[in-house]
This record gives C-alpha cells, sequence and structure tokens, in this order.
C-alpha cells in the first residue's frame, strides 16, 4: 500500500509542478491573476485530482478565479495530457486553499493570548 500511495503523490507532485506553469503561461482570462498551486490530491484510480490554490485579493477574487479555473480545466488537462507520462490523466477540480488564512488566523489569536497574558502580568 505504501508504494501506491507514493506513486499517487509523485503523480500529484508532477501536476502541481506543469499546472503551475500553464496557469502562468497559458491562461489569458482576466479573472486568473496571481495563483499559487499549493497541492494537489490525486485519487487512486487517478480518476480525479483536487488542485488546491491560494491567490492574492480578496475572497470574492478568489471565487472568480477558483470558477475560471475550473472552466479551463478541460484545456489544463489537455495540455497535461501532452506534459505527463501517464496513460490516465485525471479529471482537475479547483478548489480554495484556506490553509494559509486559518493558520495567520490562528498565529494572530495566539499573538493576542500572549500580549494579553503579559498585560495579565504586569
Amino acid at each position: 500500500m505504501p508504494k501506491e500511495y507514493s506513486r499517487s503523490k509523485r503523480v500529484g507532485d508532477q501536476i502541481q509542478r506543469e499546472l503551475a506553469l500553464l496557469i502562468q503561461r497559458e491562461i489569458k482570462d482576466p479573472r486568473i491573476g496571481m495563483v499559487t498551486v499549493t497541492g494537489v490530491e490525486v485519487s487512486k484510480e487517478y480518476e480525479k485530482a483536487k488542485v488546491y490554490i491560494t491567490t492574492l485579493g480578496e475572497s470574492q477574487d478568489t471565487r472568480e478565479t477558483v470558477d475560471a479555473l475550473n472552466q479551463a480545466a478541460g484545456f489544463l488537462r489537455s495540455q497535461l495530457g501532452s506534459r505527463l507520462t501517464i496513460r490516465r490523466i485525471p479529471q482537475l477540480v479547483f478548489e480554495h486553499d484556506t490553509s494559509i488564512e486559518q493558520g495567520r488566523y490562528l498565529s494572530d489569536l495566539i499573538g493576542k493570548a500572549v500580549k494579553g497574558d503579559r498585560h495579565d502580568e504586569g
């Protein structure tokens, strides 16, 4: 089983690298600004790949970017087909990666708690 995991992980990493380049160089949609592909989870049978992205901008811009990328998924998938050496190119589903925002929120909470502790001691 670990072999299968490492293979799908490697495929996900390869898809991540290629998509980052394709989005930057090939997609001309004005709704897609600065996008970072933060991760790709490939299903066991390579039927589906969840592509996690972050953007610079407001949440409304992020929703538009995710929508635009999902509309361009067919084109991106066909481009991946010519770049990857796997038999089945998974369907791409783009999703907003909220982990960075959650991390920032938790870091702020911790900072406030620490600041509050120092204030209470003094």
